[in-house]
């Protein structure tokens, strides 16, 4: 079993309330592979909602506590993203989950790249550090493209 960003299978989970469709993920979905998740949405956030990038660092930092995530209006959304990367740990131990596809540049989901203080920069989203930490493999939508 594997996990999946949401926007990936088509579910309007983005923060703009569109999605990201890859017909080939959803396929995994729709055989029973795969679980969609969006830890935006598990740790509380509306959908739509501003869209927010990392301030100090990426989510290896925020997990250490040194850096936050502030959205397009100024709020902190710091928390709300930490409670939905251990929602997003919880779903994957649930189902036995020993990998993850995810969206590439997000806060939450970001596996290589993502917004830190602005810039398009090396690093990961929040979920993505925490399932990696506990020993999920990660890999981006990109990736999981080249690859197949």
């Amino acid at each position: 079993m594997i996990i999946v960003s949401a926007c990936l299978v088509g579910l309007k989970t983005r923060y703009d309330g569109d999605d990201n469709l890859i017909e080939a993920i959803r396929e995994l979905v729709a055989r029973g592979e795969a679980i969609p998740i969006c830890p935006e949405q598990l740790g509380g956030l509306p959908t739509p909602r501003a869209a927010a990038d990392f301030s100090g660092g990426d989510g290896e930092a925020v997990l250490d506590g040194t850096a936050r995530i502030v959205d397009r209006n100024g709020k902190d959304v710091t928390d709300e993203f930490r409670r939905g990367a251990e929602e997003s740990l919880s779903v994957a131990r649930m189902t036995g989950a020993t990998a993850a596809i995810l969206k590439e540049r997000s806060p939450s989901c970001g596996c290589r790249r993502v917004w830190i203080d602005g810039e398009l920069s090396n690093g990961k989203g929040v979920t993505a550090a925490l399932l990696e930490r506990h020993g999920i493999r990660i890999e981006s939508e990109e990736d999981w493209l080249d690859k197949s």
